[in-house]
């Protein structure tokens, strides 16, 4: 974080210095709400959660170096104590068991500190601010504008999937005075959400990957999850102020929201041919055996460029697109963006990382997130990289996407059915829920052979009395399911 005195972020976060012999002493380190990731210099932020609060650990982190610790009442050592207003509306896990408030006063506060911090380097002409959502592809897009931006110097992305009201303003007080680039990741669990994390961080540039059903339950039609994914484009300045709305032009309701925004657009296309319209497109698209993409890049004023990708799946062509038209409307020629794309692997765990080990067998975990788009996608690199190997078979190992609401079981039934289009050969169906019972019985009616395990454990000891040479394993679920536990166990064992 930039240096700021306990007497600052007490008045930017409407809080009282309690147990502070010296107001004006700087916070000068990171900004943590785990404990054992204090360091010296930094402040602790005490949030209390279901199982764990925050504030019976504020000794240990003003021991371990922390300069003060931000909380809802006064803890024994110094702290910025703000005051819980009662129970809070909203669906977001934090709040679940926050019944006097607590934990929404303490990320009351947080967003204010890093819509301060924000302010300042935007005014001061040090950071550029580019913000991504979609109901796919967010992490993977952020992974690959990261890079590309980070030619021009110091560049704060989120590790992983920190898109929410604990992990966005986390990311954004990473930054320093010396960081010219925030790349930071919005979701949403209803209207009104992401304009709400825009306002922390107020990006330039505004990029939407698609529409498509992840957390439909919550919002209850594609229509209301495209109204949401909008106000990121109506958040930015208009095009005379240096805004970019960057939109799929591959995504018709996406596509759509161009007349939200006053900022200039840039669209993108990965469609063969392109979409009406599209700005940047690929043509030439092609995957080598393990489903590494390349393709020639088109974008205006520019010659075409070829790009070899290094990360795995098809899906990835239209995340490079979002990425070179972010490269563009930061100031970067097309070939340093595509040089970056080149050299770029993945950055987040668990996300399309794809192994082979000695005996041939290739493993693919993807088991961060999913969802139905996701999922797709997963299960058609398998078929691809099973496809280039004549004696491979595949596996796909699926466990429950979460947060589909009453659309959940009818979901997870497709998911069968996509399985046998692309001629997935075995299911392993990790869980017994109603969800998961639906896929594979669908799968099994489809001809597909198929398994279910009540658990990652199960699954992996399954897999070793099945895998042969070149098999080709996918490993996909929620997060909240571990399932790239199953990844990790068949990459450490090797074969049986």
């Amino acid at each position: 974080m930039i240096p700021m005195t306990l007497a600052k972020i007490a008045e930017i976060v409407g809080g009282e210095l309690h147990d502070v012999p010296n107001p004006e002493v700087q916070v000068h380190g990171s900004v943590e709400f785990d404990s054992r990731k204090v360091r010296s210099g930094g402040l602790f932020i005490a949030l209390a959660g279901a199982r764990v609060d925050g504030h019976d650990f504020a000794e240990k982190a003003i021991a371990d170096g922390a300069v003060a610790v931000l909380a809802a009442r006064p803890v024994g050592v110094p702290a910025v104590v703000v005051k819980p207003t009662g129970k809070p509306s909203g669906n977001a896990e934090v709040f679940t068991h926050d019944e006097d408030g607590s934990a929404a006063a303490v990320l009351q506060a947080l967003a204010a500190l890093a819509q301060a911090v924000s302010t300042r380097l935007v005014k001061e002409g040090n950071l550029n601010i580019v913000g991504i959502t979609g109901s796919a592809g967010k992490t993977s897009t952020k992974d690959f504008i990261a890079t590309v931006l980070e030619q021009q110097g110091p560049t704060v992305a989120p590790p992983g999937s920190f898109n929410n009201e604990i992990g966005h303003p986390y990311t954004v007080l990473r930054c320093e005075n010396s960081t010219r680039n925030l790349v930071s990741e919005l979701s949403a669990r209803g209207i009104g959400h992401i304009a709400h994390l825009a306002k922390i961080a107020p990006p330039r540039i505004g990029v939407v990957l698609n529409v498509g059903t992840a957390h439909l339950g919550e919002f209850g039609s594609r229509e209301n999850i495209a109204q949401a994914k909008g106000e990121l484009v109506e958040a930015l300045p208009s095009a005379a102020e240096g805004g970019v709305a960057v939109l799929n032009a591959d995504d018709p309701l996406v596509a759509g929201m161009a007349p939200r925004t006053s900022a200039g657009v840039l669209r993108y296309s990965a469609t063969t041919p392109p979409a009406p319209g599209a700005d940047i497109y690929a043509t030439a698209i092609r995957l080598d055996d393990i489903a590494r993409a390349s393709f020639t890049v088109h974008a205006p004023d520019s010659e075409p460029v070829a790009v070899k990708l290094r990360v795995f799946g098809e899906h990835q062509v239209s995340n490079a697109l979002a990425a070179v038209a972010v490269g563009l409307a930061s100031g970067l020629a097309l070939p340093e963006i595509t040089a970056a794309l080149q050299r770029h692997t993945n950055a987040s765990a668990h996300r399309m990382d794809v192994n082979t080990r000695p005996d041939g067998v290739t493993v693919i975990n993807d088991a961060y997130n999913a969802n139905p788009d996701s999922m797709r996608a997963g299960i058609a690199a398998l078929a691809y990289t099973t496809s280039a190997r004549p004696e491979a078979r595949s596996f796909a190992v699926l466990g429950e996407m979460g947060e589909l609401g009453e659309d959940s079981v009818s979901a997870h039934r497709e998911l069968g059915r996509v399985l046998a289009k692309y001629h997935v050969q075995n299911l392993i169906a990790v869980g017994s829920t109603p969800a998961c019972r639906a896929m594979a019985t669908v799968a099994a009616e489809q001809g597909i052979n198929t398994e279910i395990v009540s658990d990652a454990g199960h699954a992996v000891d399954l897999l070793r009395t099945q895998l042969s040479r070149d098999d080709v394993v996918l490993v996909k679920a929620s997060n909240s399911q571990g399932l790239w536990r199953v990844a990790e166990e068949l990459l450490a064992t090797g074969p049986a």
